[in-house]
């Protein structure tokens, strides 16, 4: 397996709470909490990039789409209950089992595999849609591993990619809010140093040879307890989407 973005020590931390990825109130419960506002924000892109009714059955029936990164399944499942050829791919081997059982339990088809980015280009497979979610702050490399996730791409195809914004609102916020306090989060689930500002990963999706074409920030409020897209505040965490020249 490729291996040069993969950094093994963030692939450990993530194999240590494999299990849980289906706990609203475990580990993952940030991601839970958070996925609501990232599902609106990617079905809303792919239905606008495609030209899909969201209101009709099986939307995304005729699109292959790819969940770099795809833990036990969060996105995976609903893209493929949006009727769309799913791909789970994910460097960590015990996520893949956890999210197969899932999806059978749920009677969903999703091609899971432990795999790289890289491999899957090295394999020549191509995607309509890849779904890039909080993964690049935890690799080696980000600007080789989202070159591979262009390489992946159809021309005219579309990546969705968020991350954590770089300052010090996101260290309160995002180390030491959701990791020494509210414990949403192991300590050390993070590393600022790897976080990446917004105006930092257009230059690296850029020079990996997608056109950006839109950022939201993904802001949580603390009295209604959920989790909004915003227009402004790409102050902690935002997702941003990019297409492939045609």
């Amino acid at each position: 397996m490729s291996v040069n973005t993969i950094d093994p020590a963030e692939v450990a931390k993530f194999e240590a709470m494999a299990a849980e990825w289906w706990d609203p109130t475990g580990k993952f419960k940030p991601l839970h909490m958070l996925n609501p506002c990232r599902l609106d924000y990617i079905t809303s892109q792919i239905a606008a990039e495609f030209d899909r009714d969201l209101k009709t059955p099986m939307p995304f029936k005729g699109l292959r789409i790819l969940d770099i990164g795809c833990g036990g399944g969060l996105l995976s499942e609903p893209m493929a209950r949006l009727g769309a050829e799913v791909v789970g791919a994910d460097a960590a081997a015990r996520n893949i089992p956890v999210a197969k059982l899932h999806a059978e339990q749920m009677g969903l088809t999703i091609d899971y595999r432990h795999c790289a980015a890289e491999d899957l280009a090295a394999d020549g497979e191509v995607f309509d849609v890849v779904l890039n979610m909080e993964v690049v702050e935890h690799v080696a490399d980000p600007q080789a591993f989202l070159t591979a996730c262009q390489t992946l791409l159809k021309p005219g195809g579309l990546m969705i990619c968020s991350t954590l914004n770089r300052n010090a609102k996101s260290f309160v916020m995002g180390i030491i809010g959701a990791e020494w306090i509210m414990r949403w989060l192991p300590k050390g689930t993070h590393d600022w140093q790897k976080f990446i500002t917004p105006d930092e990963l257009y230059a690296l999706i850029s020079t990996a040879g997608l056109s950006p074409v839109d950022r939201k920030g993904m802001v949580f409020n603390p009295i209604s307890w959920s989790w909004s897209l915003s227009a402004r505040d790409l102050s902690v965490n935002y997702v941003t989407a990019s297409v492939k020249p045609a």
